[in-house]
């Protein structure tokens, strides 16, 4: 089991630790709500050191990104991040992840931490190009500094302006004293905030800072379970869960990211699929009656017949109702369907809602 360099102060807080993707990771601190809260009201920060940190770099890095990736890295400039996903050659999604332009010579990737390995693997695997890759997955660590008081509270740590660093880019400068710290207007919560890579030497002296500056502005460090309904209710995919090596960017509604104006992997069969409509769509839904949606439940018609499954459910601790995930038959996709969920022996109600859920 991996730990990250900041394990030792998780068990210091006494967060409750679990074993994920490989790593020694603190779930929960204070609790799955209260934390959830605090991210949405005022300001939490997450260790979540365990993804992973691809660099690619050289005179055909873009044209490997390219090649491996849906989206459109060509439009980036520099200092500008982007969600994409990778496609494997069966219709399916190697992993989604982030990049990174620092400039026309030098990309990052940040991938899923279960996926550091196959990632690894996939890309080196299609690198005819000329692009050097680097796997700095265990040098680097990364807080996410997530909640609508993130730029006040971070201003005093760094002579940059964060408040002008816009939504999906980046800078790199100083942060708590560290150098050359990559602060990313980025985020899996929905509420604002940032996400900061640096070297593990400096992980300590960073995370003692953030939470000092942070103190007047009610932060708190968050576990992984409040990033998973933070994430949830803003109906945002969890890779493992919502999408994976079966299920194609169509289905999962990615068509945003899946650009056809370039050549990837299997972008024939992407697009033909795009034209004639995938089969079954992941849909958002809010269940009616008493039940909470759990991953692999069955989801039915209003008859009882089996048209799909759940793939993320919760009880969502801000709107104070069960809300989940899944892919169903196309034909049941629209939004006002009612469906049913399986529960143990119940059959559960449930209407199919436009995400995100939650609403800022």
């Amino acid at each position: 089991m991996k730990s990250t360099a900041l394990n030792h102060i998780h068990h210091q807080l006494g967060a409750k630790m679990v074993p994920f993707a490989g790593y020694e990771m603190p779930v929960s601190y204070t609790g799955v709500n209260v934390e959830h809260e605090i991210v949405r009201q005022h300001l939490g920060v997450f260790d979540v050191s365990h993804m992973g940190e691809f660099f690619v770099e050289g005179k055909e890095a873009l044209d490997l990104i390219q090649r491996v990736t849906t989206n459109d890295a060509s439009v980036l400039a520099d200092g500008q991040a982007q969600y994409t996903c990778m496609p494997n050659e069966t219709g399916g999604i190697v992993d989604d992840l982030i990049i990174y332009k620092f400039n026309a010579e030098k990309f990052m990737m940040v991938v899923n931490a279960s996926n550091i390995e196959k990632d690894w693997n996939w890309i080196n695997s299609h690198n005819s190009f000329d692009a050097k890759l680097s796997n700095l997955s265990d040098e680097y660590s990364l807080l996410a500094i997530q909640g609508p008081k993130a730029v006040n509270a971070m201003q005093s740590l760094s002579p940059l302006d964060l408040s002008q660093i816009k939504f999906y880019h980046f800078e790199v400068g100083e942060f708590a004293g560290a150098q050359d710290v990559i602060i990313s207007a980025t985020g899996y919560t929905g509420s604002g905030g940032f996400e900061i890579y640096f070297k593990n030497k400096d992980a300590e002296q960073i995370w003692s800072a953030v939470l000092e500056a942070g103190k007047d502005f009610g932060i708190q460090p968050i576990g992984l379970a409040a990033r998973d309904t933070l994430r949830l209710e803003m109906g945002m995919c969890l890779y493992g869960n919502d999408i994976d090596e079966t299920t194609s960017p169509i289905e999962a509604k990615l068509g945003w990211i899946t650009k056809f104006t370039k050549d990837f992997i299997n972008a024939e069969a992407l697009k033909q699929e795009k034209e004639e409509g995938p089969s079954r769509k992941l849909i958002a839904f809010e269940v009616i009656e008493k039940g909470i949606p759990r991953h692999g439940y069955d989801l039915l018609n209003t008859e009882g017949e089996a048209i799909g499954h759940v793939t993320s459910g919760t009880m969502s601790p801000s709107l104070k109702k069960a809300i989940g995930m899944g892919y169903v038959n196309t034909e049941y996709a629209k939004f006002g369907t009612e469906i049913l969920i399986q529960i143990r022996k119940k059959q559960v109600k449930a209407v199919i809602v436009k995400p995100p859920f939650y609403k800022a």
